[in-house]
């Protein structure tokens, strides 16, 4: 498993598609995984540090994993399966959880627990990007503002990045 860090979240056009994108901490690969609106919105409200007046459903349940004594330690991308991201949420306690990635990820954002994703689904669904210097990091916007979820599976096109 390797450390990855999110980098914001990004709304793919013309669709208006929400994409959470993740970078590994250690290299250079990115992964856009394409998420709901509400789970978009609840990743740029933990960013941000927005406290909404009353518990939006992440927010509750961090609280629910303090009431029970716990607490959320690990969220790992675990698979990509069919165009399909998998996360698992490890507690302190041993137990874990089947999740949505992006759940995960808002979890992870209000907790502090630590985001890791699997070598192999960085390997088939990760973005090298050489360097972060302006050009590239523009051109990876472009990218993205092209790109759509059909890219990423294997019988609907190309792979990403391919010419």
């Amino acid at each position: 498993m390797l450390p990855l860090e999110v980098i914001g979240v990004r709304v793919e056009m013309p669709s208006n598609q929400p994409i959470v994108l993740l970078r590994e901490s250690d290299g250079e690969r990115y992964l856009p995984i394409w998420i709901g609106a509400p789970e978009a919105s609840a990743i740029a409200f933990a960013q941000q540090g927005v406290t909404p007046a009353r518990p939006l459903t992440h927010d509750l349940f961090t609280e629910v994993i303090t009431a029970l004594g716990t607490s959320l330690e690990q969220v790992r991308i675990t698979d990509l399966t069919d165009g399909v991201f998998y996360a698992v949420l490890q507690f302190a306690n041993g137990v874990e959880v089947s999740a949505r990635p992006s759940d995960a990820i808002a979890l992870a954002l209000r907790t502090g627990a630590v985001l890791l994703g699997a070598e192999s689904v960085l390997d088939e669904a990760g973005l090298n990007l050489p360097s972060e210097d302006e050009d590239e990091v523009e051109k990876f916007r472009e990218f993205l503002d092209q790109v759509s979820p059909e890219d990423f599976d294997p019988d609907e096109g190309p792979a990403p990045g391919s010419p």
